[in-house]
This record gives C-alpha cells, sequence and structure tokens, in this order.
C-alpha cells in the first residue's frame, strides 16, 4: 500500500539507500513482533503496505502475504503479493493468524477510509501489529527532514524538492511532490488510539523521545504480554 507520489525510479533509488538502514532498525522491531505475537515458519501473516525483502531480515520468516497498491519494483520473493485496497481486503474474516502494518496507515487520508482500514485490520486477523509514525516527533520520517511537516502546506510544497533527503535523491516533479503531501498525514497519540479501540499501544522511543507507536490487539489470546522483553527502540524506516 506505498500510498506515495514516488515513480519507480525515485523509489529504486530510495530502496537502495533505504536496505542498510533498515536492516538495522527494521530487524530490532521484526524480532520484538515474532517474539510478541510467537511467530514461526508457519504463521500466517498479513503486511499492509510492506515491501517482501524485509522478511529476509528475519531468520525463519512465517508465511506472509503482502498486500500493496502496486506490483513490487523488486521480487516478491518467498512472499505472496497481491495488489488490493487495504481498505478493502479480498479475504474472509480471520484468514491470517496475524496482521502487520508499518507506517501505512498515516498514508490513507480521510476518516472515513481510516477507519474502514483498522476495520479490515480487526476483521481479516486474529490479532494485529499496526505502526504509524508519531506526528509531534520532530523528524518527518518519509522526506527524512526534522521541522517541514510542522510548517503550513504551502510552505511544505516549496521546500519538499529541494530541502529534504527525500526530494534530492526521488528528485521528483513538481506534480509528484504535490501529490506524495496530498497522500501523507501523520496522526498523534489520542487519533490513533482512536482507531484501534481497546488495543495496546506501545511507544517507540528515540533519544528520549516518542518516534512512533504501535497499537497491539491479542484478542482471546492469554499468556503473551504486548511489552514483554525489550520494546524496540529503533526508527520507522
Amino acid at each position: 500500500m506505498d500510498r506515495d507520489a514516488t515513480p519507480h525510479t525515485g523509489r529504486a533509488k530510495l530502496l537502495r539507500l533505504h536496505k542498510p538502514v533498515a536492516r538495522y532498525f527494521r530487524t530490532k522491531r521484526l524480532r520484538w513482533f515474532t517474539s510478541v505475537f510467537d511467530v514461526k515458519s508457519t504463521t500466517r501473516v498479513l503486511d499492509l503496505g510492506g515491501l517482501a525483502y524485509y522478511w529476509d531480515f528475519l531468520d525463519e520468516p512465517p508465511a506472509v502475504t503482502i498486500i500493496n497498491l502496486e506490483p513490487p519494483v523488486e521480487g516478491a520473493g518467498s512472499s505472496r503479493w497481491v495488489v488490493a485496497d487495504a481498505t478493502r481486503l479480498p479475504f474472509r474474516n480471520e484468514a491470517f493468524d496475524v496482521v502487520f502494518s508499518n507506517s501505512l496507515i498515516e498514508h490513507i487520508i480521510g476518516d472515513s477510509d481510516r477507519n474502514a482500514f483498522a476495520d479490515e485490520v480487526r476483521r481479516v486477523g486474529r490479532r494485529f501489529c499496526v505502526q504509524t509514525p508519531n506526528r509531534r516527533f520532530p523528524i518527518e520520517p518519509h522526506l527524512m527532514t526534522p521541522l517541514i511537516h510542522f510548517l503550513p502546506r504551502r510552505l511544505q510544497k516549496k521546500l519538499v524538492r529541494n530541502f529534504t533527503l527525500w526530494g534530492w535523491i526521488a528528485r521528483p516533479t513538481p506534480a509528484e511532490a504535490s501529490g506524495f503531501l496530498g497522500l501523507t498525514k501523520l496522526i498523534d497519540r489520542r487519533e490513533f488510539e482512536l482507531l484501534f479501540p481497546g488495543a495496546t499501544i506501545i511507544c517507540e522511543k528515540f533519544l528520549g523521545l516518542t518516534k512512533s507507536f504501535t497499537a497491539v490487539g491479542l484478542a482471546g489470546k492469554t499468556g503473551m504480554n504486548p511489552r514483554q522483553g525489550q520494546a524496540p527502540q529503533a526508527g520507522s524506516v
């Protein structure tokens, strides 16, 4: 569900930069996820908006189905890739053991679509783990630039192409840069809690500040504590 407006060439450049950084940060998060949810090679995981190579960071990846709006830029590896909309998933109720989503919901614009996404997460998965960046953190994680998301949108449009790391690498056209901003809306903790009532909210820290939130739903499960072990202290790259 990669909803940004980056063209495939720009996305490929970002992937090359992204991989070595993601290997460090997301490996920690995935190991936390597999520990909390007791994920095995036979566990059916639905990854909403992910990329196939993330799961290769694990020594024993689960049976992963990836949902995205576009075909993969690179191969799907051992994962099953399905082109679909995360607000209208083509699966039966409780088709998956766990629904996993990392940095997607902030690209779903509009309250009705966000509520539909949250409803689908709960419908198709017996359990869920949904992460999103914190709007109040000083660095915008997609643009990899400090403070720009606090500026008025008209100023963001002027700065995003030439004064952000994303703009330097992807070199988007003015239309693509505007499209990215139109499809990115970070949320705060209160908004996140309303989308996943009853879920445990894990705060991911960086330098003492809350960088992202993770909603953990373990409905109907016993003996599993989402706060067990060390919560990830990494970025949402």
